[in-house]
């Protein structure tokens, strides 16, 4: 098996990427999240994993008086990955800030 580490900014780094060719894809920034699972959906092969570290944002998420851009971002995206999008099979797990484990079904 072989692995690659690629490392920058996910929305520079993710366009770069082939279609379905990828097993593992790890998203650490919050920038236009939603678009970088799109993104994500689109590089991972059928059966691939999407990791959103820190995805609970330390306790943020649950918070509703929390409004920051960021903490926004990570609601709406674990909401439309949880209920709304049968792309993915999806598992929040409370390790850290909280990671968020979607495999792509098709």
């Amino acid at each position: 098996a072989q692995y690659r580490l690629i490392t920058g900014n996910t929305r520079d780094v993710i366009s770069k990427l082939a279609d379905s060719l990828y097993d593992l894809f790890v998203i650490r920034d919050f920038e236009d999240l939603l678009e970088s699972v799109d993104q994500g959906f689109r590089a991972l092969r059928p059966g691939g994993i999407l990791l959103i570290d820190s995805a609970l944002g330390g306790g943020k998420v649950a918070d509703p008086t929390q409004r920051d851009p960021i903490t926004i971002s990570r609601r709406e995206t674990i909401k439309s990955i949880k209920e709304t999008d049968d792309r993915w099979e999806p598992m929040l797990l409370p390790l850290g800030e909280g990671v968020l484990v979607a495999t792509k079904l098709n």
